[in-house]
């Protein structure tokens, strides 16, 4: 008989260990992997690799604002999707090559394109040839003054949007809250993109 409650005392210590050791494991390791990974600054390799803005810049669009045909924009213009937009002063060869890499990329998101937009701001107003090229991109280029006025929100720490042949990204909800180095490859903005529009129940 006391073998048997010896027996029954020794397993019910060795499940109180395994439950102290599972609960060690549930809430303690993580926190201490939190602590870890701010106290040397390391981040996952699947953070994202563009330069976030903080905090996010509500953008102010100017009430006569238009598009190259002069149709004004609506006030939601851009709170309907996800927009992806360069900034140009004068659109020449960096910036076609830019609207190229914009059209490979919103291929590429597949069943998502419909819930993004191509944009340009630029003060170029002849953007025949630009349209005949990319007739879904959205050109933003009139009046002058209103297309400063805007471009002026896309500076980010201090470099001038119109010749820092950045990307940048707004959400649904017009926050511009992502900007994209020219040395970012393209890819890599993809993979930053598709995963937001994977988790975001907006746009």
């Amino acid at each position: 008989m006391q073998n048997n409650n010896q027996s029954i005392d020794l397993e019910m210590q060795r499940r109180g260990r395994k439950i102290f050791l599972l609960m060690l494991v549930f809430f303690v390791v993580p926190i201490i992997v939190v602590i870890l990974m701010y106290h040397y600054n390391w981040k996952p390799q699947g953070a994202s690799l563009g330069q976030l803005v903080q905090p996010p810049r509500l953008l102010s669009s100017p009430v006569d604002l238009k598009n190259n045909e002069g149709a004004s924009l609506k006030s939601e213009f851009w709170k309907e999707k996800w927009s992806v937009v360069y900034v140009a002063e004068s659109c020449e060869k960096v910036c076609q090559d830019k609207l190229h890499d914009m059209r490979q990329l919103h291929a590429s998101l597949y069943k998502d394109i419909e819930r993004s937009q191509r944009v340009l701001i630029t003060a170029t107003q002849d953007v025949s040839d630009i349209k005949s090229n990319y007739p879904d991109l959205i050109v933003i280029n009139q009046p002058i003054a209103h297309v400063a006025a805007l471009t002026e929100q896309f500076q980010v720490n201090g470099a001038d949007a119109k010749s820092s042949n950045r990307l940048y990204l707004i959400d649904p909800l017009g926050h511009l809250m992502m900007s994209y180095q020219p040395s970012v490859p393209l890819a890599d903005v993809r993979k930053d993109i598709t995963r937001l529009l994977r988790y975001s129940w907006a746009g």
